[in-house]
C-alpha cells in the first residue's frame, strides 16, 4: 500500500501545524460548534469521558472515578449524538470526544453542538479533536496553577483552530482509519491473549510447585487445604501464624522517605515527590517494611478480582498501612512465603474470606489459614525452579509488550498523519473489514472525570 502526500499545501493558522492541504478549510472552534447547556433531563443515560476511549456510557466505565455521579442529576447536561464533549479540567490531557450517544453528563463538562452537522462526519471529528495538534491547543486555552489543575477558558477555547477537509474526504478518512486501526486493535487483542496465556502458565507452574513439590513420584497424602487435593507425605500442614507473624512498624517517628508501592504483584519504588496520583500530605501513617517482608493487599475484595495482591519486599521503605505486612519465621524462606501466598492469591482463596459486606480483611482473618510446608532445602529448590521458569516467561511477555507498545505508537502516528493532512488516503483501496472500533479499548482504562482513585498507594494491576 503506497500512501502519498497531497499535491498542494498552504500555511496553517494553528500554532502546532506548519501546513495543511490547500483545499482544507480552517476555522475557529466557535465557527464549527456552538456552546450549549441543556439541563433538567433526569432519567437519561449517564455518560462519561475516558482519556483513551472518548465519550462512553457510564455503565461501560470502570466505576472507579474520583467523582461519583450525584444523586441529583437535575443540573447534568444533555448530550446528543455528534456533540463535542470536553472535560473542563482535563481537556489539556485529551479528555474530550465526539459522542455517539444521547445521555447526560456532569456540569463539569462543556458541550458543543455542531453548527452544520451536514458538513461534519462525527467520527472524523472524534479522531481530530483527540489528536495532539488539537489537544495541545487545549493546553493553551486552559488557565491554572501548576501542571495538574487547569481549567478551560472559554474565550480562548473558542479560538482553537480546526482544519477540516470536505465531507466526502472526511468519510474516506474515517473508512481508512477504521480499517487500519481495527487491524491494529485486533493485533493488540490477540497479543494480549498470548500474554494472558503466558501469565496463566506462570501462575500454574507456581501453584503446582508450591502444592505438589518438584518430585512427581513422591508419596502423597490427603490435604485439608480447600483447593489442594494432595501434598507430599513428608510435608507439614501448619497455620499461617506458625510460619509468619504480622509486622507493624509505624513511620511516625522514623519519617523514612523510600516510598514503596505494590503494583502488578511486585513491590516497586515510587517517587515520593510525584505530582501524579493521590498521595497523602504526610506519610506518618505509613508503615515501615524491610527486605524479606511479604506484603498483602487485602482490600477491595468484592470489587477487584483481577489484581495481584501479594508482593515481596527486597529493601527497607514505607508502604501504606492499609496493607498487611508479614515477617517470616525461621521455618520458612521469605521467597517461599511469597510464592506460597501468591499461589493462594491466584487460586482466589482470599476472596472467599471477605464475604457479606466486608471489602477488606487483615492478618486476624488469615492467621489460621492452613499452609503446606516442605523442609527448608526443598523450599529453596522450589524457589529456584519457580524463579527460573518465571524469568523465562516474563522475557517472552516483555517482548510481546514491546510489540504492543510499537503498534500503539504506530496507531497514534497513523491517526495524526491522516487527520492533519500529512498523507493523502483518498486513492487507497480499502478492502472489506469488520467494524469494531467502538468497542475496543486497548489502553489503560483511566477515567477522565479525574485520575483513577488510588485508594491507597497501589497502582491497580491487570
Amino acid at each position: 500500500m503506497m500512501i502519498k502526500q497531497y499535491t498542494d499545501y498552504k500555511k496553517s493558522l494553528s500554532p502546532f501545524e506548519r501546513i495543511i492541504p490547500a483545499h482544507w478549510e480552517e476555522k475557529k472552534l466557535m465557527q464549527w460548534y456552538r456552546l450549549k447547556s441543556v439541563q433538567n433531563n433526569d432519567g437519561e443515560e449517564l455518560l462519561s469521558v475516558y482519556l483513551n476511549r472518548g465519550v462512553i456510557r457510564y455503565s461501560d466505565s470502570t466505576g472507579k472515578q474520583v467523582h461519583k455521579p450525584s444523586d441529583d442529576t437535575s443540573k447534568y447536561q444533555l448530550v446528543e449524538p455528534d456533540d463535542f464533549v470536553l472535560n473542563n479540567q482535563q481537556a489539556w490531557r485529551g479528555s474530550v470526544g465526539v459522542s455517539k450517544y444521547r445521555g447526560i453528563i456532569s456540569p463539569a463538562y462543556y458541550i458543543w453542538e455542531p453548527r452544520n452537522p451536514r458538513v461534519l462526519n462525527p467520527e472524523f471529528m472524534n479522531y481530530l479533536v483527540r489528536d495532539s495538534a488539537v489537544v495541545d491547543q487545549f493546553v493553551l486555552a486552559s488557565k491554572g496553577v501548576g501542571s495538574i489543575q487547569r481549567q478551560i477558558y472559554v474565550p480562548y477555547m473558542k479560538a482553537v483552530i480546526l482544519a477540516v477537509p470536505p465531507k466526502d474526504e472526511q468519510d474516506k478518512i474515517v473508512d481508512f482509519l477504521n480499517w487500519k486501526i481495527g487491524e491494529m486493535h485486533r493485533f493488540i487483542r490477540e497479543t494480549r491473549n498470548e500474554i494472558d496465556y503466558l501469565n496463566e502458565l506462570k501462575h500454574s507452574i507456581i501453584v503446582k510447585a508450591i502444592t505438589s513439590g518438584l518430585d512427581e513420584d513422591v508419596r502423597k497424602k490427603s490435604s485439608t487445604i480447600s483447593f489442594v487435593k494432595e501434598i507430599p507425605a513428608h510435608w507439614e500442614e501448619l497455620m499461617l501464624f506458625q510460619i509468619a507473624s504480622e509486622q507493624k512498624i509505624p513511620n511516625k517517628t522514623v519519617h523514612h522517605q523510600n516510598l514503596l508501592s505494590l503494583s502488578y504483584g511486585k513491590i516497586k519504588r515510587k517517587d515520593i515527590n510525584t505530582k501524579g496520583g493521590l498521595l497523602p500530605a504526610s506519610f506518618d501513617t505509613y508503615q515501615i517494611v524491610n527486605d524479606g517482608n511479604v506484603i498483602l493487599r487485602l482490600t477491595d475484595l468484592q470489587n477487584d478480582h483481577k489484581s495481584l495482591r501479594v508482593g515481596l519486599a527486597t529493601e527497607t521503605g514505607i508502604i501504606t498501612s492499609a496493607y498487611t505486612c508479614l515477617k517470616p519465621r525461621d521455618n520458612i524462606l521469605p521467597e517461599y512465603l511469597y510464592l506460597m501466598l501468591h499461589a493462594y492469591d491466584v487460586s482466589k482463596v482470599f476472596y472467599g474470606m471477605g464475604g457479606g459486606v466486608r471489602q477488606s480483611i487483615g492478618y486476624a482473618d488469615i492467621r489460621r489459614m492452613t499452609i503446606p510446608l516442605p523442609p527448608l532445602d526443598e523450599q529453596q529448590a522450589i524457589v529456584d525452579y519457580c524463579y527460573s521458569e518465571q524469568e523465562k516467561i516474563e522475557k517472552l511477555i516483555d517482548n510481546l509488550n514491546d510489540e504492543i507498545a510499537y503498534i500503539q505508537e504506530l496507531r497514534v502516528r497513523t491517526i495524526s498523519d491522516v487527520v492533519t493532512g500529512k498523507v493523502d488516503v483518498r486513492d487507497i483501496e480499502i478492502p472489506e473489514y469488520e467494524t469494531e472500533i467502538s468497542d475496543i479499548n486497548d489502553d489503560i482504562s483511566e477515567d477522565d472525570d479525574s485520575e483513577e482513585v488510588e485508594t491507597v498507594d497501589e497502582e491497580v494491576d491487570e
